[in-house]
């Protein structure tokens, strides 16, 4: 089979296509033939190694221990192993994988993937996965949402961004959110109640306040990020984006609960999992049609190194996917 590895950290140009063994079903793992792979930002922190705080938690210190990047796959169930009892081979599916998903198949385990809604195309179920999932837990669990609340996202023209907006409004908030000017059509096509374009307008400058805030952007200081919240609000940082190279924006979430405990406002440093239970409601919702997967531009899979250069510009309007 094809498949896109890499034998050190670096710009995406380290990637390269080899061909190599299809991987081993064990008792427990789906074999998965991949149609569609999600680029999410953290396919670019772990190719090239940044920010270093990543290379302590498993990947690798000196070289990548996963070759084959990505984890968001959306494919058909080709062979399971003899204790799945969720999957069958013909089964669509999408969810996360073990080995990497960019190539032509992946191995996972049937509590990494959900069944595919029959009106949701294989790059639209890939998109989904670990940004549907950040977005979920930061608004449903790190956020606790309620109906009727103001809900402010920054970077709501981005993966997580795109599915913050959309779920907040499947659960009742009015959302504002925050992005460039050439976003901000995108951002109140998905549903967003109002758009800041950040070139023209700081948002701590409106007199908004908000019950809970998500970043995803990851260029705002925590106590700016307070001045927006109402007595006792929430703010929910996503990803580590921004900051230097050996913390990143991870640096925000570590101090993140630090802060909370001495004011008033929660402040929480979101570690996000994709797991089964949000793969489900995230299911659910794309069936019903409460969320709709917004995909930019979508790559073949040689192109890969290109797909995620093109994300880290900072262009896309949604998600970038990949096809096999």
């Amino acid at each position: 089979m094809k498949a896109v590895v890499q034998d050190t950290y670096g710009a995406p140009d380290v990637l390269y296509v080899e061909e190599r063994n299809s991987p081993t079903v064990h008792d427990r793992d789906v074999l998965i033939q991949v149609r569609a792979a999600g680029v999410d930002a953290g396919v670019w922190h772990v190719t090239a190694g940044k920010p270093y705080l990543i290379r302590l938690f498993g990947f690798g210190l000196r070289a990548p221990k996963q070759r084959t990047p990505g984890r968001d796959v959306a494919g058909l169930v080709t062979a399971v192993g003899s204790e799945v009892t969720r999957f069958k081979p013909g089964d669509e599916v999408f969810g996360t994988t073990l080995e990497g998903s960019f190539a032509e198949f992946t191995r996972s385990t049937e509590d990494r993937l959900a069944l595919k809604p029959e009106t949701v195309s294989f790059e639209q179920a890939a998109a989904t996965p670990v940004s549907g999932s950040a977005a979920l837990h930061a608004l449903r669990d790190a956020g606790r949402v309620k109906a009727g609340e103001k809900v402010l996202v920054l970077g709501a023209g981005g993966g997580v961004g795109s599915f913050a907006v959309q779920i907040a409004v499947a659960l009742g908030a009015t959302v504002t959110g925050v992005c460039s000017g050439t976003k901000v059509d995108f951002v109140h096509s998905l549903g967003a109640a109002h758009v800041i374009d950040y070139e023209q307008e700081d948002f701590t400058d409106r007199p908004e306040r908000y019950h809970l805030i998500i970043d995803t952007a990851g260029h705002n200081s925590l106590s700016r990020l307070r001045r927006a919240l109402v007595r006792y609000g929430t703010v929910v940082i996503v990803g580590g984006e921004g900051g230097g190279a050996l913390l990143g924006g991870f640096g925000r979430t570590l101090r993140a609960p630090v802060v909370s405990a001495l004011v008033r406002e929660r402040m929480v440093g979101l570690m996000s999992e994709e797991d089964q239970p949000a793969l489900e409601t995230l299911r659910g919702m794309l069936a019903d049609g409460k969320i709709i997967p917004a995909i930019d531009k979508v790559f073949p899979l040689e192109e890969a190194a290109s797909a995620i250069e093109y994300l880290h510009a900072g262009n896309p309007h949604g998600k970038v996917v990949l096809t096999v």
